[in-house]
This record gives structure tokens, sequence and C-alpha cells, in this order.
């Protein structure tokens, strides 16, 4: 143990902090287990979640300084710390917001970096809390001081973070005076990236805006207002329309249909020139009733038990394809859009080509 240069005081905190170690790290062990499970509920996603206790050579260092303000060991609020990294801004509030219900706050001593804002701080914008665990929260009667022992929680965004450790690396912190033109650029710098972090706010917003206000549209049935595109799609796919004709081709064999992503038809769905849901309603309208034709050709003399729920929508694709003289050369464009190229696309469509023609709307075609 180093303790050279500190007084008695700071060298009587330096032993009882190896003492209360082990206490440290349980701490730690329960505060980013409290954390990881009400984010997860929350549905915020992070960057990342970093915890540390402080080294014995940080903690000289911090003695070295300012030793004489710490009466206690745990009047050293950050021997613990935890450090929650978000996407977004907003995401800073509502972490902060969770950590205000879980923990106790110690205000007098938090900071809200954001609200001290100085030119060219931009790395340095995080939220600060000083927090105790509650009993409430999590109570060991072995290991009272859990409940007493305060910490620090800091919540940033990534853009935060990576330029406070940039700033950090080249030693923009230091003793060292940094020639003028290196701080004019940093600043610059450190203007976009907070642009860069509100901008990314902004977007999301208006993204998440318009997800909704395009489920709004799905639901009230307004689909000749809507765009095909994934988003839409995804939405358009929750209210099922598809189940009706999937229902009548499972009945066929009385198979059991299997969920299965419908996603990959979206470029499908492009190559039949689908531009809004409501071209795609009129697909199945059209289209549904030789699709069952086609499927009932294909699965009537088979005992197939299983069956992807996509199994209506390709169905309809297929028989579009047909009607509108697209032959065996479109069936194969179609499979290899939906499950990529492969060999078997050939082989698959000539199959289906063959089975279609047998069918009554091909005829009629010709």
């Amino acid at each position: 143990m180093n303790n050279s240069g500190l007084d008695l005081h700071c060298s009587m905190l330096l032993e009882e902090y190896w003492e209360k170690l082990p206490i440290f790290e349980q701490l730690r062990q329960v505060v980013m287990k409290k954390l990881s499970e009400i984010i997860s509920e929350s549905g915020i996603e992070l960057n990342s979640m970093e915890s540390r206790v402080k080294s014995e050579a940080s903690l000289i260092g911090k003695l070295e300084l300012k030793g004489h303000k710490y009466a206690t060991l745990y009047d050293i609020t950050d021997i613990f710390g935890a450090r929650l990294i978000t996407f977004y801004n907003e995401d800073v509030d509502r972490i902060a917001s969770i950590a205000e219900t879980i923990f106790d706050i110690d205000w007098p001593n938090s900071v809200d970096k954001r609200k001290t804002h100085q030119f060219s701080s931009f790395g340095y914008n995080s939220l600060h809390y000083i927090c105790r665990i509650p009993q409430t929260l999590y109570h060991d009667p072995q290991y009272p001081e859990l409940n007493e022992i305060r910490f620090e929680l800091q919540m940033r965004t990534a853009l935060q973070h990576v330029w406070s450790f940039i700033q950090h690396d080249i030693g923009y912190k230091t003793d060292i005076e940094t020639p003028i033109e290196y701080h004019r650029s940093l600043s610059r710098l450190s203007g976009l990236l907070e642009l860069a972090d509100i901008e990314f706010s902004r977007i999301s917003n208006e993204i998440t805006n318009y997800r909704r206000r395009m489920q709004s549209l799905v639901d009230s049935g307004k689909l000749e207002e809507i765009p095909l595109n994934g988003d839409t799609f995804r939405s358009y796919l929750s209210k099922q329309p598809f189940q009706k004709l999937n229902r009548r081709i499972a009945a066929i064999t009385k198979a059991e249909l299997h969920p299965t992503t419908a996603m990959p038809y979206l470029g499908a769905l492009f190559m039949l020139d689908m531009k809004t849901l409501a071209d795609v309603e009129r697909l199945i309208r059209e289209e549904s009733e030789d699709a069952y034709q086609l499927a009932l050709y294909q699965l009537g003399s088979t005992d197939i038990d299983i069956l992807a729920d996509t199994v209506g929508l390709q169905s309809v694709c297929v028989v579009r394809i047909l009607k509108r003289g697209g032959g065996q050369a479109g069936l194969k464009q179609l499979f290899e859009t939906i499950y990529g190229p492969s060999s078997q696309s050939d082989v698959l469509a000539d199959i289906v080509m063959k089975q279609a023609s047998r069918l009554s709307f091909m005829n009629e075609k010709n």
C-alpha cells in the first residue's frame, strides 16, 4: 500500500478504504442489478452501463488534493460510481426520473451540468446524482452500511461521453496551458457535436410521431393515404390482413399455421408496383380466390400439417405475377426477392408454373 505524502488523517481514510472495500463492491453489485432490472422494464435502450469502485491510486490522488474536506470515508461520495450512457438527450431525463424514483437523492450535492453550460463544455454536460439505496429498495441486516453509503450516478449521451473521453485523452483539462488555436478548434467541434446531439433527438422524435400517425391511419382504415414502406407494412401486418386467406388454405389439410415474418415480402410488393397499403388491400381482395384455388391444387393431395403464415401472401403474389404475364421468370424473381438468390429458385418457379397452368385463371388469361 502506497500512502506516501499523505498526512495522518488521510492515511487513516486510506486504511478505512481497504477495510470497507468489500462493502463498496457489494454496493456496486446491488446498484447495477437494480438499475439493469428497471431500465430493462422501462424499454429504454442504452449505449452502455459502466461502474467502478475507485482504485487506491485514484483515491490517493483525491486525498492529496482535498483530503482535508472529508471527516470520514463516507464523505467521499464517488468511491463507487455508475454511469449510464444513452443515445438521446431525452433518455437522460427519463433515466434521471427513474433514479429519483428508486434512490434517495442527495440534492445539495447533485449537479445538472447541462444547466451550468459553458462554451466548449459539451463533453462535461452530464447529469450527476449523489444517491443512497433506500431500505424499501434493498436492505441486508448484516450490512446496514449499504443504505448509508452515498454513490455517484452519472447520466449522459453517447456523444457527450465520446467527447469527454477525447478531451481527457488529449490532455485538454491538464495543468499544461493549451495554445489558444487548439481551444478554438475544440470549441468549434464541441458546437458541432452538441448540434448533432440535438438533431439526433429531433429526428428520433419526428420518426416516432410519423409512426404514430401512420398507425393511426392504419387503425382508421384510411389506407389510400398511407405509403407502403417498412414501418407502414409492419403496422398493417399487425392487423393480420391475410388471416382469412391463411385459415382457408390451412383448412385444406387441417394444417397448423406457424408464425413467420412477412417483412421479406415487402420487396415483392414493390416488385408488383404496390405504392400504398390500399394497393395491398386490393391485391388481397382481387387475388384471394385464385390464390386459394392454387393452394388447393398444391396441397389437396398432401398431408402437410404445418404451414408458414405467409402462405396467403405468397399465393396472392404468385397469382398476380402470373396474371400479369410474368411467367416463370417473374416467379423466379419473386422467390429470389423473398428468399435470396438460389439455384432452387428456377426449380421452384418451374414447379409452380406447371401447377398454375392447370387452373382456370391461367386459361382465362390465355
